[in-house]
């Protein structure tokens, strides 16, 4: 007779469920005490929170002399303050970057860390912000609170390029989206000890490249190719959005436009706009610029080799050379202060396959005094670790007050050949002259799709440049031709496969 087993059977099955209950809370016990502990997983999951203080956070506002600029950082400084102190005794440093040194190179931040380390080097973080970035200080304090100040972080709002490009030297060519680099409108952090190993490595070694083109870029690089830093950790509660958006409930960051407007439009007869072109491009090019932006500028000249009726274009002596154009603009800078054209406050000089908009032009200089040497555009640097200069990319085009205008000529600097590099050559008289270049990240170097969509989703922009590989036209009128409308819903198309020099 077999005896039944089924009472046998219902113990051993109730006996597994009491085990495999056990096992589950052991595990979920043990996932609780590591969800307390203030270490943060290296393996890329959510991080937990540790103990930190509003004091421990140094604040680095990157600044401008402009006096506007000025302005807008103070601001800035004093709203975290206030929100500081409401609910802190011990407030944060704050720091305009313009004002720790008197180097030229101080915007592209690698010089100050040794300073940084100096001074600051017992606090938890530094958070580096723009002028125009929104911070809702307790809930920053919140955010970098989950990682663990004792190890090295690089915090901040991911931007990639979706294709190789120019302004980034075609780096990361076979799949440039695994490289991140911050968006700094969003804001973007540094733990101490980072910054205090990456003071320690400067001076060894001085990292500086000749050129300085793109800072957010060069900055990750440095950090996590030359110096085996971190990669950049992408806080989804850094934005770009507006305060007001309904995607910004839940961050520490916003941004407000970069199209500053400060009361009263500049009149279109106050900007007087100079293109540089040559023969071979008159057919070409210039009826580009008169089927887009020409029609909205009440004084423009075209400056060739070559005297063309039909355009009209001036020659004003100075051949036609592949490369620099020095002699060609400080010709027009000549011309611009002659009785040959009429006295303006402003002058715009562009290249022939430059795309403007002056009705946002017209806005951005509403905010800037032309009795005041104003030396304004996209702004890229030279030998800055070694005492170099800061200069505006022509490409994107250049504007100058008349009193900068003024200075220069007066002070003597010239070129030193007519084909040396016009922009390179103002960046080192003005810097000569004590003037500062005043940067404005909405002239572009390059076309809409050289940059990250996000980067290009909270600007207005003024200009791109070039007409390789798009329709020019076209692209004036998705990206320049709306005056106010935001960009952020406009889609980039893709060029064909290539590569040219900016």
């Amino acid at each position: 007779m077999v005896p039944n087993s089924c009472p046998l059977l219902a113990v051993r099955a109730q006996l597994i469920r009491l085990l495999v209950l056990l096992v589950f809370n052991i595990v979920s016990r043990s996932a609780k005490e590591q969800d307390s502990s203030p270490q943060i997983s290296t393996d890329g999951s959510e991080p937990q929170n540790t103990s930190l203080e509003i004091d421990e956070i140094v604040f680095v506002i990157q600044s401008q002399k402009q006096p506007f600029h000025v302005t807008q950082a103070r601001n800035l400084k004093q709203d975290i303050l206030q929100q500081a102190e409401a609910f802190s005794q011990h407030l944060p440093t704050v720091l305009l970057i313009h004002e720790l040194s008197k180097q030229e190179g101080t915007w592209t931040i690698i010089p100050i860390l040794p300073h940084l380390s100096t001074n600051y080097g017992k606090k938890s973080w530094i958070f580096f912000c723009e002028e125009q970035t929104r911070i809702q200080v307790p809930k920053l304090l919140e955010v970098i609170s989950r990682y663990d100040k004792t190890k090295e972080w690089f915090l901040g709002k991911a931007l990639y390029d979706e294709q190789s490009t120019i302004i980034h030297h075609y780096a990361f060519a076979e799949d440039p989206i695994i490289f991140k680099y911050p968006d700094f409108a969003a804001g973007w952090a540094l733990s101490i000890p980072l910054v205090n190993r990456l003071a320690k490595q400067l001076k060894i070694e001085k990292p500086f490249a000749d050129f300085t083109i793109d800072l957010k870029h060069e900055i990750a690089l440095f950090i996590s190719q030359k110096s085996n830093g971190p990669q950049l950790t992408s806080v989804k509660e850094f934005c770009t959005e507006e305060v007001t958006a309904s995607k910004a409930t839940n961050c520490a960051t916003t941004f407000h436009t970069y199209l500053p407007f400060c009361g009263k439009l500049v009149e279109t007869g106050n900007i007087f706009f100079a293109v540089k072109t040559c023969k071979k491009f008159h057919q070409e090019r210039i009826p580009i610029v008169k089927k887009t932006w020409e029609k909205q500028a009440a004084l423009i000249e075209y400056y060739s080799d070559y005297a063309d009726s039909s355009i009209p274009t001036h020659y004003l002596g100075i051949p036609n050379t592949e490369r620099g154009h020095c002699g060609k603009t400080f010709a027009i800078l000549e011309r611009f202060m002659s009785r040959a054209v009429p006295e303006v406050p402003w002058l715009m000089i562009v290249d022939d396959d430059t795309l403007i908009s002056i009705p946002r032009l017209q806005r951005l200089l509403s905010c800037y005094n032309p009795k005041e040497p104003v030396f304004l555009g996209e702004r890229y640097g030279y030998g800055l670790g070694t005492g170099g200069y800061s200069y505006i990319t022509g490409g994107g085009g250049i504007v100058f007050s008349r009193e900068a205008v003024k200075q220069l000529l007066a002070s003597g600097c010239s070129c030193y050949s007519n084909d040396a590099p016009d922009d390179m050559v103002l960046g080192m008289c003005f810097n000569s002259l004590g003037i500062p270049v005043t940067h404005s990240p909405l002239f572009h170097q390059a076309r809409p799709m050289d940059y990250p969509k996000d980067y290009l989703a909270h600007q207005v922009p003024i200009s791109f440049h070039k007409h390789w590989n798009i329709d020019p036209v076209e692209i004036y009128q998705t990206w320049l031709a709306i005056e106010d409308e935001p960009v952020s819903h406009q889609i980039i198309k893709e060029p064909k496969n290539g590569r040219e020099d900016l």
